[in-house]
């Protein structure tokens, strides 16, 4: 028997407008270079699950040609993807199964959207695929899959993960690799559609195991960057104090997420310092109280740290390490003003690196459920837009056309190459100030 193990993934812009302007502008290419070349670290992780008699190969795609001969001699197809290009997988995954191929289809779109996946596979992994792979591959086996597998018991233990199938990778076609360290978030915010959708709460990942991915992964790629594939990496600063110190000797770079609240913790940041942390990635979301408050539904988080984020953004870069602030445009409570407040706060702030995205109604997120109740969802369905870049909704202080227009303008204004080129120098200024002035006071 042979599987592929199929991931569609990249990032997609629906606007062709939107898309020309992105590819000129290099802030903005950056990321989302680094974004399309990640692996699929969940579908790796069940290759790695699949007895060895069974032979295995990981593909990726980024643009379906529907024309494209299939790739041939599976048995079945494991394929996963965003929900930007699920339509594509559903394409792809049509054809496997017209030419007899048992295609299984899992992620985070088939998870929220269960219905709609099962119209185009023999079988779909609804939530976290670990408990259930050896289920499937033993109906595969014998030649009777499910129709849904689906785990009834709690979240999956982290304890128990599977190693991942890093030697399926080339390393040459990455910037970076990915582990991860921990799954879910403690809050919930109501546009999320991470891992908390598939099962609530906070887990951690037990150090050692992190250590033995990291290591197979260096069997491959001696000195890799990687990037901890979490939706917040120390919202258990204890997991995290742990997790760095286990890092320092290594003498690895890495990319990581995490909340506002790692600012707080002064030696926490020295140490992911000296353990080789480059850059952490901050939700904002938005400068604006009228935008934060509600936005969390668990207790409000997100509006009672913004008095903290500016002085977040000087602990954090001034302890050596790079920020990309991420923000939110077209969020309940702000209009045309916020384009502006954005564009201050980055430069008021210094922010190494900006991300900016346009609120999206992801299927299954209480933010999908609202706006669909109100009436606010431009196209139900037309998944091809939830590209975080492209407007589905219709804004609740402003035209869908200011939005789209004050986007485009911010981002111009945002990743203007002296604009860019300007605040990381102003870091690295800053940074050689800070290290003098503690030569001195030693």
């Amino acid at each position: 028997m042979k599987i592929g193990f199929i991931a569609m993934s990249g990032v997609r812009v629906h606007s062709k407008e939107l898309l020309d302007l992105g590819l000129n502008l290099p802030g903005f290419v950056e990321r989302s270079k680094v974004i399309a070349s990640l692996p699929s670290l969940g579908l790796l992780t069940l290759a790695g699950m699949t007895p060895p008699d069974i032979d295995v190969e990981y593909i990726e795609i980024a643009d379906l040609d529907p024309a494209a001969p299939l790739r041939g001699g599976f048995d079945a197809v494991a394929i996963s993807s965003f929900t930007a290009m699920i339509k594509d997988a559903y394409t792809l995954a049509d054809r496997y199964r017209a030419a007899g191929v048992v295609v299984i289809l899992g992620g985070l779109h088939v998870a929220l959207v269960p219905d709609e996946a099962a119209l185009h596979a023999d079988a779909i992994v609804v939530g976290e695929a670990e408990p259930v792979w050896p289920e499937v591959i033993r109906d595969l086996r014998s030649g009777r899959v499910k129709p849904r597998y689906q785990t009834q018991s709690g979240a999956f233990d982290l304890s128990l993960a599977p190693m991942p199938r890093f030697d399926l990778l080339d390393p040459s076609r990455y910037n970076r690799l990915t582990v991860q360290t921990q799954r879910g978030c403690p809050f919930n915010c109501e546009f999320c559609a991470a891992s908390i959708r598939l099962r609530p709460g906070y887990r951690t990942k037990p150090v050692p195991k992190i250590l033995a991915e990291i290591e197979e992964i260096r069997r491959i790629w001696p000195d890799p960057f990687l990037e901890f594939a979490d939706d917040n990496t120390f919202a258990d600063k204890r997991h995290g104090r742990a997790l760095v110190e286990a890092l320092r000797p290594l003498g690895l770079k890495w990319f990581t997420e995490s909340d506002v609240s790692v600012a707080r913790d002064p030696e926490l940041l020295r140490a992911m310092k000296a353990a080789g942390c480059a850059q952490i990635l901050v939700g904002f979301e938005s400068p604006q109280a009228l935008a934060l408050d509600g936005l969390e539904h668990n207790s409000n988080w997100k509006r009672k740290r913004l008095d903290e984020y500016r002085r977040a953004v000087d602990a954090i870069q001034g302890a050596g390490i790079t920020l990309n602030g991420c923000f939110v445009l077209g969020l309940d409570g702000t209009d045309a003003g916020s384009f502006d407040a954005v564009y201050e706060f980055v430069k008021e702030t210094g922010l190494y690196e900006v991300q900016i995205t346009v609120m999206t109604p992801f299927p299954g997120t209480p933010l999908y459920s609202r706006l669909l109740a109100e009436g606010r969802i431009l196209e139900p369905g037309a998944w091809e837009r939830c590209t975080l870049f492209d407007v589905n909704f219709v804004p609740e202080r402003m035209t869908v056309d200011e939005l789209e227009r004050g986007f485009r303008d911010l981002m111009v204004r945002i990743y203007d190459r002296t604009f860019v080129s300007n605040r990381r120098r102003d870091f690295f200024r800053n940074l050689r100030a800070v290290r003098r002035g503690a030569e001195n006071a030693a």
